[in-house]
């Protein structure tokens, strides 16, 4: 046989190996079947629980708004029970922290695999093709500006904001 083909055949063979190992290092299923799920029903609990109490806090702080009692002492107890209220609904931020701290590491799990596969395969982004459904929605969001918040860091000051209305 040729040594040109036989060097081609092994590359090709090489690239099969790491391929394979590449895709079992993924550990997909166990992504789909755990990690993913677990990530959907905690960020779906932290929507709930920021719900819940959201709707506590404003329940208790209407209910301020409408006492009347005709002592101090008992207008300060019945205003004092609200805000007890109000205390224990913000709890719910230690408890949507926790959950969202999981979300975060299954995420980074899921980068860390992802990451490593396609260095294992020697894959560039630009040798996929985007996803026609995806480009849509990322375009929508860019012209409807639906990006949501900004995350802390370099931003632009709300003067060169007010100039660009100017």
């Amino acid at each position: 046989m040729d040594p040109a083909v036989v060097g081609e055949l092994k590359e090709i063979a090489d690239y099969i190996t790491r391929l394979k190992s590449g895709i079992a290092a993924l550990r997909a299923q166990e992504l789909m079947r755990d990690r993913l799920p677990m990530a959907h029903d905690e960020l779906g609990s932290v929507v709930a629980a920021t719900a819940g109490a959201t709707n506590s806090i404003m329940e208790a702080a209407e209910a301020i708004l409408v006492i009347e009692d005709s002592t101090l002492d008992g207008y300060r107890a019945k205003v004092e029970s609200r805000i007890y209220e109000i205390f224990e609904a913000c709890t719910f931020q230690d408890i949507t922290g926790q959950r969202i701290s999981k979300v975060v590491e299954a995420l980074g799990q899921l980068e860390k695999r992802l990451e490593s596969f396609a260095t294992t395969v020697k894959i560039q982004d630009g040798e996929a093709k985007l996803d026609p459904e995806d480009a849509k929605r990322q375009s929508r969001a860019e012209t409807l500006m639906l990006n949501g918040p900004q995350l802390k860091g370099p931003a632009t000051p709300q003067d060169a904001i007010d100039a660009l209305f100017s």
